[in-house]
């Protein structure tokens, strides 16, 4: 009916779900669940992966955007929805072997990004977010 809410998630420019700012597995899982389309897969295979490469991490949804960390250390990943990929920062990429493809105009900070239908190199991803994690995280 007209003027009824919807409990979805709005999607902001690109598809990226409007998640409130939270702390924990909570906000993350409905970040996770309002991605549209394939990416909510992506999403829930990202989130395991962080999960079993580092098992004390720590989450957190900042800026529309699922962050990873470690307590009192800071993020060391984020990623974000945009129209035709997904996103991953590793804030500390630059250190990492091999380096992220994709640069930024934060010197330190690398991307790589996800598209649809392209097999995921868990490996790769997997000895990244290792790495990342064992680096000194962004404070944010």
């Amino acid at each position: 009916m007209a003027g009824e809410k919807s409990d979805k998630p709005v999607l902001l420019s690109g598809g990226n779900p409007q998640i409130a700012k939270g702390y924990g597995d909570g906000p993350i899982k409905a970040y996770i669940a309002a991605m549209p389309g394939w990416k909510s897969d992506i999403g829930r295979k990202l989130d395991a992966l962080v999960e079993k490469t580092v098992p004390d991490v720590h989450k957190a949804v900042k800026w529309n955007s699922p962050f990873y960390g470690i307590e009192g250390d800071g993020w060391f990943l984020s990623y974000h929805c945009f129209a035709k990929y997904i996103k991953l920062t590793f804030f500390r990429g630059t250190s990492l072997d091999p380096v992220p493809p994709v640069a930024s105009k934060t010197p330190e900070t690398r991307y790589f990004h996800i598209h649809e239908g392209e097999a995921l190199d868990e490996a790769l991803l997997a000895s990244w977010i290792k790495q990342a994690s064992r680096l000194p995280g962004e404070r944010m």
